[in-house]
């Protein structure tokens, strides 16, 4: 990983710690044990990611290991953050919280993270998997610049794949509709399974989509054509 500064000058080596906050969902228990540690080790800076991740900037990388125990100790995974791979949940308040949510986009988060987690322990994925969830059709979690995005409805999830809000954006293309929760991380499962097995390294689903075509997709999922 590439040496980080905080001031964005040159400096010891130091790198970030990134705390497991699936998404973005941190209990008061969880925030203070966070604080605790960036005070016990002098962080310099916290900053709270787009991506509703808490980043504890310029850790000393000899310190590393033993502020990733003391959050561990404390109830709190985390990782050295290294800006690229893994896999990454957003999610809007949903059904909990907002008037307009369809949809319990906590709950399904939580399950999102874990199926992903377990995924990773079975197949390589050829690149970083960042999911959007949002409660409502007004997309408050990005769900279709995402490479999965889930969205909320009366009926159930929608399921989109190939998103990208990167230098070349795209918009995802829908896998299906009106998905309970089992059905719709089933979808997700299968097509992160074929997404595995035929592309390319480093190749982002995005790029994967634009290069078998989503109709080939489909096929491939055995999924029907969606009605014009």
């Amino acid at each position: 990983m590439r040496p980080q500064h905080p001031s964005g000058d040159a400096g010891p080596r130091s790198c970030s710690i990134s705390p497991r906050t699936p998404g973005g969902v941190v209990s008061p228990a969880q925030l203070e044990a966070i604080a605790s540690v960036a005070r016990r080790f002098a962080v310099p800076m916290l900053k709270i990611m787009s991506s509703q991740r808490i980043l504890l900037m310029g850790v000393p990388m000899e310190e590393a290991g033993s502020v990733l125990e003391a959050l561990a100790s404390a109830g709190v995974p985390a990782e050295v953050a290294g800006g690229h791979g893994g896999s990454l949940v957003q999610a809007c308040p949903g059904s909990r919280a907002c008037p307009n949510g369809l949809q319990d986009t906590i709950a399904m988060g939580e399950r999102v993270e874990l199926r992903l987690r377990a995924l990773a322990e079975g197949m390589d994925l050829p690149g970083k998997v960042r999911v959007g969830i949002s409660g409502c059709p007004r997309c408050c979690g990005e769900s279709y610049v995402r490479d999965i995005g889930l969205v909320g409805g009366k009926q159930g999830w929608t399921l989109a794949f190939g998103g990208n809000a990167g230098a070349r954006p795209r918009a995802a293309d829908q896998l299906g509709s009106g998905l309970d929760e089992d059905a719709a991380l089933g979808l997700m499962e299968r097509a992160l399974a074929h997404y595995a097995a035929n592309a390319r390294k480093n190749q982002r689903t995005a790029r994967f989509v634009e290069a078998c075509g989503i109709a080939d997709l489909r096929a491939a999922l055995g999924l029907d054509e969606p009605p014009a």
